[in-house]
C-alpha cells in the first residue's frame, strides 16, 4: 500500500554506542560543566574515529543536553538558641538583602547588625558582592568599631568560601552558621 519493502519496515538498528557512552561519561566527571563542543573536541583530541553527529546523537540520547552540575553539600549545622549577648561588639548578624531597578538589573545590599543594641553598623549596597568585598567592608569596620567576637550568617557562597572562613580564622572570630531553611536562626537581621 505505501510501496515499502517488508525487510525495510521491520528493520532495527543494531549500532553499539557503549563504547561512546562509556567516554562521554568519563568526560562528564572530569568536567561536569562542559556542553557538547568540548567532549566532542577532547574525543577528537584523543584519536576517536566518531563523526560529530553520531556523538551528539548519544549526548542526546543519554540527557546530557542540559550541564550537569554538581550538588554542594552544605554541612549539617548545629542548632544554637538565638541569645542577645550581654556587651557591644559581641555578636553581629550579616544578611543580604536584593531588589530589582527600574531597567531590571538586580542588586544587593549587605547589612551588617550589632546584635547587642540592634544598631545598623552597614549597609552597601552593589552589583555583585564577591567574599573578598565582604571581607574588605569587615576589615573597614573593624578599623572604627573594633572586631567581633562571633559573627552570625547564614549559607550564601559569601560567607561559606575560603576567602572569607580564612579571613574570620585569622581574626579569631567564630562563625555561626544558621540551619538550612531556618531564617528565625538568624532573626535580629532578618
Amino acid at each position: 500500500m505505501v510501496n515499502l519493502h517488508r525487510s525495510l519496515w521491520y528493520y532495527t538498528s543494531v549500532k553499539d554506542d557503549s563504547e561512546i557512552q562509556e567516554a562521554l561519561n568519563q568526560l562528564a566527571e572530569q568536567h561536569p560543566l562542559s556542553g557538547i563542543d568540548t567532549y566532542y573536541g577532547r574525543l577528537k583530541g584523543r584519536g576517536q574515529p566518531w563523526s560529530r553527529k553520531r556523538v551528539l546523537r548519544v549526548y542526546r540520547e543519554m540527557n546530557m543536553r542540559h550541564r550537569r552540575k554538581r550538588i554542594k553539600r552544605v554541612p549539617s549545622r548545629i542548632k544554637e538558641p538565638l541569645v542577645q549577648p550581654i556587651g557591644q561588639n559581641m555578636c553581629r548578624s550579616m544578611d543580604f538583602m536584593h531588589d530589582v531597578l527600574s531597567n531590571g538589573r538586580t542588586f544587593r545590599v549587605l547589612n551588617i547588625l550589632d546584635d547587642y543594641n540592634r544598631e545598623a553598623i552597614a549597609a552597601e549596597a552593589s552589583h555583585g558582592f564577591p567574599a573578598e568585598r565582604v571581607v574588605r567592608l569587615l576589615e573597614r569596620i573593624a578599623l572604627f568599631r573594633g572586631k567581633p567576637s562571633k559573627i552570625r550568617v547564614d549559607n550564601g557562597p559569601e560567607f561559606t568560601s575560603k576567602v572569607f572562613t580564612g579571613w574570620c580564622i585569622e581574626q579569631g572570630i567564630d562563625v555561626l552558621y544558621i540551619q538550612t531553611g531556618k531564617p528565625n536562626q538568624n532573626a535580629f537581621i532578618e
